[in-house]
């Protein structure tokens, strides 16, 4: 999610999971975003016109190993150290990716925070959320405590982490600023448009996370577990913001077997798919 004009999160679970792989969903608050406030678009509406065409074209994400430490270790949280690791992850096969395609690459600002503050990149800390993505400042925010990540066993932290530096490669390739400016003019269709960058990102975390799959000692049931934890962070109720659950596992779905950022066009797609 983002928070604009200053940031973007992920909604952060209703209750802590219990230790070890889950095996069912995990509930997930959807969570504020300023300019995702509107109508719903009608189902007859056209889809938006593909902005950061660049990313959509940069090629096939390089297989890469990432080693995923634990999260808790011999009863001692790791959660700053877990983090470090998975960002460097993203860090150098973005990095990588972006030099390969020719595009202009900008490490993010990342800032850990033991608990929430009362304000984060000069704005309130958005309620709800888990982790977020600062726009203007370049910067992902993580909070070390929480139902979305503390006592995890499982892939959703990896996931929310991912999602959230999708966010940075749409900032980096005009993705974001194209969104915004259409959102600007277009107040009638911005609940939709806001649906499709948040969707892009969760397409662009499961690249992500196919290329690194060989590498993580991960079941096939916690692969599984980690769909259901996305379906229960969709827009079943409330206001739409990231799309039903079907829909945001969808993307991530095809965004890992694809591992490419061509699979993530969120623009053109039905409005069927970006509900």
């Amino acid at each position: 999610m983002r928070l604009l004009p200053s940031g973007a999160a992920s909604p952060r679970p209703r209750r802590r999971p219990p230790a070890g792989p889950v095996r069912q969903a995990v509930p997930v608050a959807a969570c504020i975003a300023l300019l995702t406030a509107g109508t719903t678009l009608p189902a007859e509406a056209a889809p938006a016109a593909p902005p950061g065409s660049a990313l959509l074209r940069s090629g096939r994400l390089v297989t890469a190993p990432c080693q995923e430490p634990p999260i808790v270790d011999r009863g001692i949280p790791r959660t700053r150290e877990y983090l470090t690791t998975v960002l460097g992850c993203l860090g150098r096969s973005w990095s990588a990716h972006f030099a390969r395609a020719g595009l202009r690459f900008r490490t993010p600002v990342v800032r850990f925070y033991e608990e929430p503050a009362r304000r984060v990149c000069g704005l309130p800390w958005p309620s709800g959320a888990a982790a977020f993505y600062c726009t203007e400042r370049a910067t992902l925010v993580f909070p070390l405590t929480g139902a979305w990540i503390e006592d995890r066993t499982d892939l959703y932290p990896l996931k929310v982490a991912a999602h959230e530096y999708g966010h940075h490669l749409q900032s980096l390739t005009g993705v974001r600023a194209a969104y915004e400016a259409r959102a600007r003019s277009d107040r009638a269709h911005r609940a939709e448009l806001g649906r499709r960058y948040e969707l892009q990102a969760d397409c662009l975390s499961g690249v992500f996370l196919g290329s690194v799959r060989r590498s993580l000692p991960r079941t096939g049931e916690e692969w599984e577990a980690l769909h259901d934890a996305l379906r229960a962070t969709g827009d079943e109720g409330g206001r739409h913001t990231h799309g039903v659950g079907a829909n945001r596992l969808r993307w991530f779905k095809r965004g890992h077997a694809a591992v490419s950022p061509a699979a993530c066009d969120t623009w053109t797609a039905a409005p069927s798919l970006v509900s």
